[in-house]
Order: structure tokens, then sequence, then C-alpha cells
């Protein structure tokens, strides 16, 4: 238990420094075709589409779990 602890702690380490860059670049992707902005519940729906596409740890391979659920928390906070 102590082990699966401690590797959750250092894998939100590890994704935590890319996280502000990833919330931000996903709201700025949550656009219209027509370039307007999106809001509201069509805002959302791209965010958070955009923020499991880019859910990837340092090795290349896609979060799960805790580290994934803190990951999307932050990146959908980020807009």
């Amino acid at each position: 238990m102590k082990r699966l602890c401690l590797v959750l702690v250092l894998s939100l380490f590890a994704v935590g420094p890319g996280v502000a860059q990833d919330g931000a670049a996903c709201a700025a992707k949550a656009v219209s075709k027509d370039g307007k902005a999106l809001a509201g519940a069509a805002k959302a729906s791209s965010m958070k589409k955009c923020c499991e596409a880019s859910a990837v740890g340092k090795d290349g391979k896609k979060l799960a779990g805790a580290a994934k659920a803190s990951f999307m928390k932050k990146c959908e906070a980020g807009s």
C-alpha cells in the first residue's frame, strides 16, 4: 500500500508542470468553426476531449487511475 501511494505521489509531480501548459492550450483550442470562443457545455466537452488526449506520462503511456483523474481535474481547471 505504501508503494502504491508513493508511486501515485511521484507520478503527480512528474505530470504537474505540464498541466498548466496543457490546460491553456486546450482552452485556446476551444473555438467554433467560425472562430468564436466556445462557452458552456460545448466548451466543457471540448476541454474534456483535449485534456484526455494530452493525459500522457513521461514515458509516453496514457495515464490511468488517480494520476489521470488528478491530471484531468487540473487540466480542465486551467481554462
